[in-house]
């Protein structure tokens, strides 16, 4: 079938594309522009796809990437960005395996607000070769194994291994004998654990709608003191005293003298997570008790100073 040219003003994106002509976005063939300042290449990969532009580099072997400017694009397409394909284009073009056996797909005319349906690979006048250009996604079958399906879960790094080879051995001369007697340089490698990161991943998985849940390992306090009125001289005794026994016993207390309402300091203590509250209050003190509150479980007891203190020993 001979592709046909239809007129798609201001459709520009694969999202507009797949909502102007009805047609799901694989579909589509998207035609990417890159260059590395030098050179230019058409990158080509179906529309539900994303480029990885990592592994274009290292197919085309080019020291440095980027996506052509628009003025390139124009330079090398006749269009405007968002009308690019790969008919009659004058440049290096390359694909993504996953466009092969597509067949009748839409593409961008090369010129502006028309695109080409019904394309085929016959229809473009130069060889093109196909690599794995595009990122991996759910549901991808297995390299190896051609049975196994791809699952992908969110992470964030918080430490990494790098092998650093031979290069700074033999630059240190770093050697050593091997049971031959042979002198060779070491393989070297290194690692390292972000600080930062690890409070970050612990945060990402430890949090509600109130705030971060700080786990006891790496929280910064491991206690937050709350007293109702700190003017109080009642509250503020009882409140010196948990804060200076607990303090000798080593534990890291954060004490929250602040002048401020009730429900501005509850909300701040839920906010930055301190593993446990202890709130002093005239209330509670009437019945000789003070409250004791858990972040992780939310659970609230209301205890003794002496049974809150020796939870603690």
């Amino acid at each position: 079938m001979w592709y046909e040219k239809i007129y798609t003003p201001n459709v520009t994106t694969i999202d507009d594309v797949s909502r102007f002509l009805s047609i799901p976005k694989n579909r589509i063939l998207k035609t990417l522009i890159l260059t590395d300042g030098e050179h230019i290449a058409a990158v080509l990969i179906r529309g539900d796809f994303e480029l990885n532009i990592v592994k274009v580099k290292n197919i085309l072997n080019w020291e440095t990437i980027f996506f052509a400017s628009e003025n390139v694009v124009k330079e090398i397409t006749g269009a405007n960005v968002g009308f690019s394909g790969p008919l009659n284009l004058n440049c290096k073009i390359i694909a993504d395996h996953s466009l092969k056996g597509l067949k009748n797909f839409i593409t961008g005319a090369n010129e502006k607000d028309y695109h080409f349906k019904n394309v085929n690979f016959a229809n473009i006048n130069q060889n093109i070769q196909f690599f794995d250009l595009r990122n991996a996604v759910k549901g991808d079958i297995c390299p190896k194994c051609s049975s196994g399906l791809l699952n992908i879960y969110r992470g964030i790094e918080v430490g990494h291994i790098f092998k650093l080879g031979t290069k700074y051995s033999e630059s240190m001369e770093a050697y050593f004998i091997d049971k031959d007697g042979k002198q060779k340089p070491f393989v070297m490698g290194c690692y390292g654990i972000g600080i930062g990161r690890t409070a970050a991943a612990a945060i990402e998985q430890n949090y509600d709608e109130d705030g971060m849940i700080l786990p006891k390992p790496i929280a910064p306090y491991l206690i937050y003191l709350l007293p109702i009125d700190y003017k109080n001289n009642e509250i503020a005794n009882v409140t010196n005293q948990i804060y200076n026994h607990l303090s000798e016993k080593g534990y890291d207390i954060l004490l929250d003298d602040r002048d401020e309402r009730p429900g501005i300091k509850f909300k701040d203590a839920d906010l930055i997570g301190v593993p446990y509250r202890i709130t002093i209050g005239k209330k509670t003190l009437k019945q000789g008790k003070i409250e004791l509150k858990e972040r992780k479980s939310g659970d609230v007891l209301l205890l003794t100073i002496d049974e809150v203190i020796k939870r603690f020993e």
